[in-house]
């Protein structure tokens, strides 16, 4: 049974995911804070975390950059749950490593939903499944794609622009694979959930902006190749593209 581990100060909300993951069939252990929390993933490491961003001692950001420092958990996916909703908050989950997050009040279907997509994503990256897309293009034999400068070696996940390395976040790095074995083809938001997250939720978009705002970020000057289509979404656009 696969293991999940929650880490809310609020009993009711921590009650609530508990009872929810249980019914779905994870198993579930529940956290305060997060001295406990650690302590216990010294010793077991879970599928999945959730973790909530406003939390007594140190906070649910300050958890998640330890998390991407310990090289046992660092790629173990998370979702931030929080009642703040500015974009800056976001940016500064998805750049710290979240994998999504979800705002308070939510839905306990939605909330299950995006747990499982998660873990199955997750599991799916664990044994090397490819994206799957009917249209994308094979990569090269020598497992490297390249993009004016961009350069993605897929076999050692490494990233660099004109030979300088690029650290990204797991879902920053498949957003981009999935750009690179599609050049110049417009995607909405919608799909980019669904194939990069494997849920369907309408209207939810924020996810895949907070991440394309991060990963121009990262990408510096070559983040100019990602471009916004008013109305749709997104394409990887070369600079010879007039359109």
């Amino acid at each position: 049974m696969q293991m999940i581990y929650l880490v809310e100060d609020d009993s009711a909300v921590r009650e609530m995911e508990e009872y929810a993951l249980k019914t779905a069939g994870f198993e579930v252990r529940g956290f305060e804070e997060g001295a406990s929390f650690f302590h216990v993933c010294e010793s077991i490491s879970p599928e999945l975390i959730v973790l909530d961003i406003m939390l007594p001692g140190e906070d649910g950001l300050t958890i998640l950059k330890k998390l991407r420092g310990d090289v046992r958990m660092c790629a173990v996916p998370v979702i931030l749950v929080t009642a703040r909703s500015s974009e800056l908050d976001l940016v500064k989950g998805f750049d710290s490593g979240a994998d999504d997050y979800i705002s308070k009040p939510f839905g306990v279907l939605e909330f299950i939903s995006r747990v499982k997509a998660l873990v199955r994503r997750s599991s799916a990256d664990a044994i090397g499944v490819p994206l799957q897309d009917t249209e994308a293009i094979n990569e090269t034999l020598h497992n490297v794609l390249r993009f004016y400068g961009i350069e993605m070696d897929t076999e050692a996940r490494a990233v660099s622009y004109e030979g300088d390395e690029i650290r990204l976040t797991l879902k920053e790095y498949e957003l981009l694979k999935y750009f690179l074995l599609n050049p110049t083809r417009v995607f909405t938001r919608e799909h980019l959930i669904s194939i990069i997250w494997g849920y369907d939720f309408e209207g939810e978009s924020r996810t895949v902006d907070m991440h394309i705002k991060t990963l121009r970020q990262k990408l510096g000057d070559a983040g100019r190749f990602i471009q916004t289509v008013r109305g749709v979404g997104y394409k990887l656009k070369s600079p010879d593209d007039k359109h």
